[in-house]
């Protein structure tokens, strides 16, 4: 794959091959060779894609079919503008085995996304209009019996979805914004060399043998002085006792009265 660099010196490719399946077509196998023109249209088409529930995977008690069936169905009035706007630039004549910014949309709205908006979007309009009005739409969408087989059906144009958005991607010079950002915050090593995640040391009290749990002080550590370790009798150090006033020394013995 031989790449170009564009004006902000991201790496771009100047040919991508392209491999898709699709179904009910096949495969679809071809090189791209982009002129400049499509790859504009490719980050307009990319940065739909990658905003659309059309390509997030649904579970099986996730979503809204309705509103899958929407957003595949807005993305016909979507490419139809872009191919509006750049013209036959974004579809330029070229031989066999070659792939162009215009004909893969095409193809892809007409052979992944048409067949399924055309059969299932009249059977779910015809479910939820026998809805009872005490019941909310989305239970009573799950409830449908062919619920299960509907998902199936948005789950194979994800893929084809997905794979367009890559190739997309590519020819774009961009990154991958359909991979969710994993960098933790904050970044590993912390702020000013400090270790993300570490505790707080714990506070060494005055003639504390061990550390006392307790806040950090806000004040400048002072060393401890040196001799021997105390037991820990709290928060801080025991107050000393009443100060006692030595006795005098007796006199020796055999010497009183001199």
């Amino acid at each position: 794959m031989r790449r170009i660099r564009n004006a902000a010196g991201r790496a771009r490719p100047k040919q991508i091959t392209v491999r898709m399946a699709i179904p009910m077509l096949g495969d679809i196998t071809g090189v791209w060779e982009p002129v400049e023109a499509e790859r504009k249209a490719a980050w307009e088409l990319y940065a739909e894609l990658a905003t659309r529930v059309s390509t997030v995977e649904l579970g099986p008690e996730d979503g809204f079919l309705r509103e899958a069936l929407s957003s595949f169905y807005s993305l016909f009035g979507t490419t139809r503008d872009i191919l509006r706007r750049y013209g036959p630039d974004v579809a330029p004549r070229r031989g066999p085995g070659s792939i162009t910014f215009g004909a893969l949309a095409v193809t892809v709205l007409n052979q992944a996304l048409r067949p399924v908006l055309a059969t299932w979007h009249p059977r779910l309009a015809a479910y939820e209009s026998l809805r009872p009005a005490d019941v909310d739409p989305v239970s009573y969408e799950r409830g449908w019996e062919h619920a299960a087989e509907l998902r199936a059906e948005i789950a194979r144009v994800r893929e084809v979805l997905v794979a367009l958005a890559h190739a997309l991607s590519e020819v774009a010079g961009s990154a991958d914004l359909l991979r969710p950002a994993t960098m933790p915050y904050p970044p590993p090593g912390g702020r000013r060399g400090v270790t993300a995640g570490a505790v707080s040391p714990r506070v060494r009290h005055y003639g504390c043998a061990r550390a006392c749990a307790g806040p950090p002080p806000r004040t400048a550590r002072v060393p401890l002085p040196a001799g021997p370790a105390m037991p820990c009798a709290g928060p801080a150090s025991p107050r000393p006792g009443p100060r006692r006033t030595p006795r005098p020394a007796r006199p020796p013995a055999g010497r009183r009265g001199l």
